[in-house]
């Protein structure tokens, strides 16, 4: 006589926002544990879950790309040198991106969101550039000019 037994899982692939709450909610609590090698299968485990769900859901749609970046450099505790070297750009083109200068090349958003395991989307969106103030013979222009952020690179 053969017996089946139905083992059920206890983590399965995210497909919403509540699952991903939860699992997130249960990772905080394994690591905040005093001993996390403990669950270590488990930490791991989830939290290819939800860089999984991360890259494929969120796009950050809120956050224009210069604030997400910067957000991602804080969170990460990056300066602006470390994109320096992670981009292979000037020091000056990451200063002309981080202050709404220059928008950002394909290439820039695909290392962006290779680096921080963001979907492309989330950097690759339209946002204000700031050019430079017009000035005249007879006054100086003190409105800004904006045009899109987008490089066509």
């Amino acid at each position: 006589m053969h017996i089946e037994m139905k083992e059920t899982l206890k983590y399965k692939v995210i497909k919403d926002k509540q699952q991903y709450d939860s699992y997130c909610e249960q990772l905080e609590r394994l690591l905040s544990n005093n001993s996390p090698t403990d669950n270590k299968d488990e930490v791991e485990l989830l939290t290819v879950l939800i860089e999984k769900y991360d890259s494929e859901i969120n796009t950050f749609e809120e956050a224009d790309p210069v604030k997400l970046l910067q957000s991602l450099m804080q969170e990460h505790h990056m300066k602006a040198k470390d994109l320096v070297a992670l981009l292979n750009v000037s020091k000056g083109y990451v200063s002309d991106i981080l202050h709404y200068r220059k928008g950002m090349s394909k290439e820039i958003i695909r290392k962006l969101a290779d680096r921080f395991k963001v979907n492309q989307k989330a950097f690759n969106r339209p946002y204000e550039l700031v050019l430079p103030t017009l000035k005249s013979n007879s006054n100086q222009l003190s409105n800004r000019t904006y045009a899109l952020g987008l490089s066509r690179n």
